[in-house]
């Protein structure tokens, strides 16, 4: 009687033995699949502004900037620092309502000038308004500036700061003269004013002039 007792035992013991062990070796397994437990060290978290390689996807952009596009723009297209009537509005649709650019303050006759070197692709009128066009070379990208009486020829090549005509009377503002500058790439609007550097838009260190006498 007591051997029955002691077998019976033994092989409880024995299958307990055999569970754990068996128990065990998965939740090994699981982790060893899983990595780390959460209380051990973590891969620190991308910093903002940097584009993950994984996705592409850039996180903590500023407001308003465009992705890819180059801040290369060396001077307005109108004045030193114009005021900035209505800004870009981009539009929830391709044909929906939107502003695709923005109203720079200037008066009739003032000069336009390149805000980056490339080429004249287009100058002249479209809907009754002088337009030129010029692609940003080595770029992709294409800026227009309306209304404008262009002083430069298509397939011209310009450079940063050359003129390319002068402001027209026009009603694109209403009461208040101005430039409409647009910025695109392929069809798609971007918002010009990220062409501009931060010292162009007063956000950077300031830069000493050279002095101009006589």
């Amino acid at each position: 009687m007591r051997r029955r007792v002691w077998c019976g035992v033994g092989w409880a013991v024995l299958v307990t033995a055999l569970t754990l062990i068996v128990y065990g070796s998965r939740a090994w397994a699981g982790a060893s699949r899983t990595g780390p437990s959460r209380s051990g060290p973590s891969a620190p978290a991308p910093a903002a502004g940097v584009a993950s390689e994984s996705t592409g996807a850039r996180t903590g952009a500023g407001a308003g900037a465009d992705v890819g596009v180059p801040a290369i723009a060396r001077v307005w297209p109108v004045g030193v620092r114009p005021s900035v009537l209505r800004g870009w509005e981009p539009p929830a649709t391709p044909y929906g309502p939107g502003h695709r650019g923005v109203d720079l303050a200037a008066a009739p006759g003032s000069p336009v000038r390149a805000v980056a070197a490339g080429r004249v692709a287009f100058a002249g009128r479209v809907a009754g308004r002088g337009v030129v066009t010029v692609e940003l070379a080595g770029t992709g990208l294409r800026t227009t500036y309306e209304p404008v009486r262009p002083s430069v020829e298509e397939g011209a090549e310009v450079g940063a700061g050359d003129v390319v005509g002068v402001v027209a009377a026009g009603t694109h503002c209403g009461a208040s003269a101005c430039v409409h500058w647009g910025l695109l790439r392929g069809g798609t609007y971007l918002n010009p004013l990220s062409l501009l550097p931060p010292w162009l838009l007063g956000r950077g260190p300031s830069r000493l002039l050279p002095v101009l006498t006589g």
